[in-house]
């Protein structure tokens, strides 16, 4: 508690010098307050890293959501899009790997290079495959996008959760807005391209190239606004992770200049929390080793040296595993289910297919726009809201084995769409809070490679399992079910707690 005293003291301080205030008693009372609102509770990461991340909290606290901020979400936004605007013909094996290099890259090489480059590989090659001249160079093309798609949510929640104001850290959960737009602007494009454009219509075979195409100008003019039109800056907590405490301070000073803002904060005040004759190696031979021990997995290691850690860490990555399964293995075959169950009724028409599939996508925008408002709301937080959207996604998975009709059918999966789409905008929020900054990158990549990898196997269970009879879904209702009880396992809670 002194430590935490110390630090709330020094900050009380910088806020002072910012405002030409002395430094009262009310003043430490209330920054003890805010120093202790942390998700990571004291005691389980390194303590010089976590007094400094406190104090950079305060000073991005009392810089405020401004102009920085909100530019940022917007070119934030496009990395949510693009993970959704790809799916459809996106592999897993791609996306696998993207997860993994972006994920532990990012805090090896840093957030700055990821964030445009994953973006940037995605529209090349995206453009690219659609001149494809045989399958196998589709497939090859399609494995070099997914790459670049793989990493934009690993390293964009990473960098945006690392510039915003505790106050405003649920701005994370209402970015999902734009992976549900997205999947509208998707099926909408789909519908006359895949829908009137492909062999069975007897048109040719072109569809699925203007597909691609229009995906990739998407794209194109997403990287173009991103890279020319916006100047990101690294990260001040991960470079003070690194040791690099005057470019932390210098980034916290810029940000507040383009929020037309001033800081008190100064490097004195980061040196501060470091105990008398603390040194911190910083020569390039030294740097060397570090890469090198990132190579070793030592981040991973980070992620479970505590028995809170481990256990955090853990469950949040077997909840991505399950429903990693759980997803693909019910939405891959959501047209397939629709087709034939409506030819049943003889309405399974590819009119009928895609305007389904377009009302179900346009229910997942509100169910986003939902989730940001109940992880603010006392009692339900984060884990009350991913709990109960899995466990409802899930229930509405099983719900739909009933349907004898296809508007039937297609009124359980608008509650799925809503419920799952309250689910990912949490999912994808509340993770990267659960990581401190040295290590969430890793963290992201640990529980996206689990995503991918029973994404993968959805397949294969497909494979073994009948079709013709509602086994996919009870299998995909099993597993939210399942990830939506073990968020209630999560030692940690978010809700109006400052990510470290």
């Amino acid at each position: 508690m002194a430590d935490d005293a110390e630090t709330a003291t020094q900050t009380a301080s910088m806020a002072a010098k910012s405002s030409n205030k002395p430094v009262t008693m009310d003043d430490e009372i209330v920054s003890l307050n805010i120093g202790d609102n942390a998700i990571i509770p004291p005691g389980q990461i390194d303590p010089v890293y976590e007094k400094k991340a406190r104090v950079l909290n305060h000073a991005i606290q009392d810089i405020g959501m401004g102009w920085y901020q909100w530019q940022l979400s917007a070119v934030i936004s496009f990395g949510w899009a693009s993970d959704n605007l790809w799916p459809i013909v996106t592999q897993n094996i791609g996306l696998l790997a993207g997860a993994l290099f972006w994920g532990f890259g990012c805090d090896v090489f840093g957030r700055k290079w990821a964030f445009n480059l994953t973006l940037g590989i995605t529209a090349v090659f995206g453009m690219a495959a659609a001149g494809s001249p045989s399958f196998a160079a589709i497939a090859v093309f399609a494995a070099l996008w997914s790459f670049g798609v793989g990493g934009n949510l690993p390293v964009d929640s990473a960098i945006y959760l690392e510039f915003l104001p505790a106050s405003h850290q649920y701005l994370l959960t209402v970015l999902s807005v734009a992976w549900a737009v997205a999947q509208v602007v998707a099926t909408l494009v789909a519908w006359p391209l895949l829908g009137n454009m492909t062999c069975q219509e007897g048109r040719g075979n072109m569809g699925w190239r203007w597909f691609v195409i229009t995906m990739g100008g998407i794209t194109v003019a997403m990287f173009l606004v991103r890279f020319g039109l916006f100047t990101i800056y690294e990260s001040p907590k991960y470079l003070m992770g690194k040791g690099r405490d005057e470019d932390a301070v210098r980034i916290v000073h810029e940000v507040a200049r383009r929020n037309g803002k001033t800081t008190g904060l100064t490097v004195e005040d980061l040196k501060a929390c470091e105990p008398e004759g603390y040194v911190r190696e910083v020569k390039v031979g030294d740097a060397v080793k570090r890469r090198l021990q990132d190579v070793k997995f030592e981040r991973v290691r980070t992620l479970f040296a505590t028995p809170k850690l481990a256990l955090s860490t853990g469950v949040i990555m077997v909840i991505w595993a399950f429903i990693g399964l759980g997803y693909p293995l019910y939405n891959a075959f959501l047209p397939y289910i629709q087709a034939t169950r409506g030819a049943d009724f003889g309405d399974g028409s590819t009119y009928l297919t895609y305007r389904n599939s377009l009302i179900i996508a346009v229910l997942g925008i509100p169910g986003a726009l939902i989730g940001a408002l109940l992880v603010e709301l006392r009692g339900f937080g984060r884990k009350g809201t991913l709990a109960l959207s899995t466990v409802l996604t899930g229930v509405f998975l099983y719900a739909s084995t009933t349907a004898v009709t296809s508007q039937s059918l297609l009124g359980w999966n608008c509650a799925y769409s809503f419920t799952s789409n309250v689910m990912y905008a949490v999912l994808y929020s509340f993770t990267p809070e659960l990581f401190p900054t040295p290590q969430r990158g890793t963290g992201n990549a640990l529980t996206a490679t689990c995503n991918r990898v029973f994404g993968i196997m959805a397949p294969i269970v497909a494979m073994f399992a009948d079709l013709k009879t509602a086994a996919p879904v009870y299998t995909s209702g099993a597993l939210f079910i399942a990830a939506g009880l073990l968020v209630l396992v999560l030692p940690f809670e978010s809700r109006g707690k400052a990510a470290l």
